[in-house]
């Protein structure tokens, strides 16, 4: 188990929410900036071990920016290590490279569990590697965010696009409950609302494992109270979650996030709707199991011995 903490930002509302302009200018610019948003040589060394070919202007061939992938998470990782904890478990599960599918549950009012996937991904696995988020599309109508998402490595959701990153040996990140997932209520935030399919097309018409994941604490993090649909709809989102505080600003808060062993399922990605969905309730129940443990260990009804990952 590897104890952490996480901070502004990983998946879709949550990068998007706490953007922040990274991409270094010169002269005293730079130097403003390098004062303000300090590199931490540590996040720096494990960004610069990442299997991923960066060009010599630091760019890799989706548009990743190295540069703003190192000073985005210099600032992450205050959060991760010190704002949040995160108690992380099953990390020998992760592949150490080539492609995959990490599938887990949403939870919170907007994706936390995504950040910290991300934050336990790079600052935590040996070796270190980047997934990529499939975002929804509403994110790219905030300024700058479509810009920011790309050049860290967070993609829209496209399948054609999910495909080659999977046939590079890339990892993605998905959620297959989608918004409704960080819709629940806190009261709901460890249940599981429906699956899409498309990510088990995917892993089958690309022969990639299945990483299933589970997540407890989000509700805790952000308690959502109810969802203000109509407001959303004015504001281009999905909804607009209100918590306990009135405020969309987490609380400090001990996270559980557990890895389960890889999935493998043989298909072809066509199969019928049926077949498909019976493969992805497969998945479902691990995940259900996994955040049934995270809650146990979070109420100390087990321990890390204890786990069944």
């Amino acid at each position: 188990m590897r104890s952490g903490s996480a901070g502004p930002a990983a998946s879709d509302c949550v990068l998007g929410a706490l953007h922040i302009q990274i991409e270094a200018p010169s002269g005293a610019e730079a130097t403003l900036l390098d004062k303000l948003l300090p590199i931490d040589p540590e996040v720096a060394a494990r960004i610069d071990s990442l299997d991923l070919s960066f060009n010599k202007f630091g760019f890799d061939p989706y548009g990743i920016s190295k540069k703003d992938l190192v000073r985005f998470m210099s600032v992450f990782s205050w959060f991760y290590r010190h704002y949040f904890k995160v108690d992380v478990y099953g990390l020998e599960n992760l592949p150490p490279r080539g492609r995959g599918i990490l599938v887990g549950n949403h939870s919170g009012g907007v994706a936390i569990d995504g950040a910290m996937v991300m934050g336990s991904m790079l600052l935590d696995a040996e070796p270190p590697r980047l997934p990529h988020s499939m975002i929804d599309r509403f994110i790219h109508q905030f300024a700058g965010a479509s810009q920011f998402m790309s050049r860290t490595g967070q993609f829209t959701g496209n399948p054609d696009q999910a495909i080659r990153l999977l046939r590079d040996d890339r990892l993605l990140l998905v959620f297959p409950e989608g918004a409704r997932g960080t819709a629940k209520l806190a009261k709901d935030a460890d249940t599981l609302v429906t699956f899409g399919t498309g990510f088990m097309r995917l892993a089958l018409e690309t022969k990639s494992p299945i990483i299933p994941f589970g997540f407890v604490g989000g509700g805790e993090a952000l308690p959502t109270v109810a969802n203000l649909k109509a407001l959303g709809r004015l504001l281009g989102v999905p909804y607009v979650p209100v918590t306990k505080w009135g405020l969309l600003v987490p609380k400090p808060t001990r996270f559980q996030l557990l890895y389960g062993k890889p999935m493998v399922f043989e298909g072809s990605g066509h199969e019928r709707d049926d077949v498909c969905g019976a493969m992805v309730e497969e998945v479902k129940e691990k995940i259900r199991d996994l955040i049934r443990q995270g809650r146990q260990l979070r109420e100390k009804k087990i321990t890390e011995a204890d786990l069944v990952l």
